[in-house]
């Protein structure tokens, strides 16, 4: 294999597939990527065996050939190189590739290409086309609500449901909720659901940040595989198998309270009783209370641990009905917050014991459910 390319091109494809590798594995050859000449282009792949990606530089082939060579080490040094071209040599029948920028050269021992994993190829399916700006917000504000631990599989991934024009994607753990709509650029021809690995979309998110063109979506006909093609960059992940929990049913379709807070007050507000809350189980509680005459309403936001201290703010807000008091977790509604991009948010609430409800003013499109914590007050 003889190949030349640009060393930014190459540091730039090695980022895309790198990050999936892991030096923590029992299969050694998934640290590697894999290094492929593919009609005048060279291409990188990087599997995890969950997850898979596919990247695409320009370079100039003079002859074709494949390698998988130590994703770590090659990122390593390309990186240290000089901004100049890179001429990679593998000699047939070896497995070391060498590597000339500049007046810099290396030699890497790698593995032979077969000995690396499948990468599966979706050709046929389902199909759909999301635009990448309304793709990477519904990510950003459904992916942080799955489950982290591995007790209940399905919770660990977000549901996605296809109808029509539109793509629902939800996620829990069993102590929130979040779900997100968003249009479909294309329409899908049948409905489907499916569960996608958190940690996939989060690969995902992570490509989208230079993507303009719409993403094109398959779906193997098995359900068992989803293909994401961006520009120059293919991602292939494994689907979880198994039924998603009847998110409808967790949110409540009624509510005595309703309080619209500003969200950057509340967030500030939030973060300074985090500080207190994390020595006290991460409680934070609010105390939501209407003002009098022509005063605005407000929520006191407290936190306390034994030993340690405790903490008091007060943000203006608008509320109608009951005063209410309710506590969550800090970090559950900073989780909320950090994400959301509107000025103002509703929090609808019945009483202590039932979950509180946020819906951004002027997004009907994404909704949170938090579970409450049950503190003395």
């Amino acid at each position: 294999m003889q190949i030349s390319c640009l060393q930014e091109n190459l540091s730039r494809g090695l980022a895309v597939v790198g990050r999936i590798t892991s030096s923590r594995t029992t299969l050694p050859i998934t640290n590697h990527v894999l290094i492929s000449s593919d009609q005048s282009r060279l291409k990188l792949t990087a599997t995890n065996l969950e997850i898979a990606i596919n990247c695409w530089i320009g370079a100039q082939i003079e002859e074709e050939g494949a390698i998988a060579i130590p994703a770590g080490l090659l990122t390593d040094f390309v990186s240290s190189l000089p901004s100049e071209r890179i001429d990679i040599n593998v000699a047939s029948g070896t497995r070391e590739m060498e590597l000339k920028c500049a007046r810099f050269e290396a030699r890497i021992s790698g593995q032979k290409a077969d000995e690396f994993p499948p990468i599966p190829e979706i050709g046929e399916g389902m199909t759909a086309r999301i635009d990448a700006h309304p793709l990477r917000s519904a990510i950003a504000q459904v992916v942080f609500a799955a489950a982290t631990d591995d007790s209940r599989p399905v919770l660990t991934g977000s549901y996605a449901q296809f109808s029509a024009d539109k793509l629902t994607l939800a996620a829990a753990d069993g102590f929130r909720l979040a779900v997100h709509n968003l249009p479909l650029a294309t329409p899908v021809a049948e409905e489907v659901s499916i569960i996608i690995p958190a940690r996939s979309l989060r690969e995902l998110d992570r490509l989208l940040k230079d993507q303009e063109d719409p993403v094109e979506l398959t779906i193997n006909p098995q359900r068992s595989q989803v293909l994401f093609r961006l520009k120059n960059v293919d991602v292939v992940s494994q689907l979880i198998q198994g039924t998603f929990p009847d998110y409808n049913q967790l949110i409540p379709q009624s509510y005595t309270t309703r309080v619209v807070v500003n969200v950057a007050e509340f967030l500030r507000a939030t973060r300074s009783a985090s500080i207190f809350a994390r020595d006290g189980s991460g409680i934070v509680r609010l105390l939501m209370t209407e003002g009098r005459e022509i005063s605005p309403g407000k929520v006191v936001i407290t936190a306390r641990a034994e030993e340690v201290g405790d903490n008091l703010g007060e943000i203006e807000a608008m509320i109608e009905g009951d005063e209410a008091r309710i506590a969550f977790n800090s970090k559950y509604l900073m989780d909320v917050f950090e994400v959301l991009k509107d000025e103002q948010v509703s929090l609808e609430i019945t009483n202590p014991s039932s979950p509180g409800v946020f819906r951004p003013i002027g997004d009907s499109d994404w909704i949170q459910v938090i579970m409450p914590m049950f503190v003395q007050w």
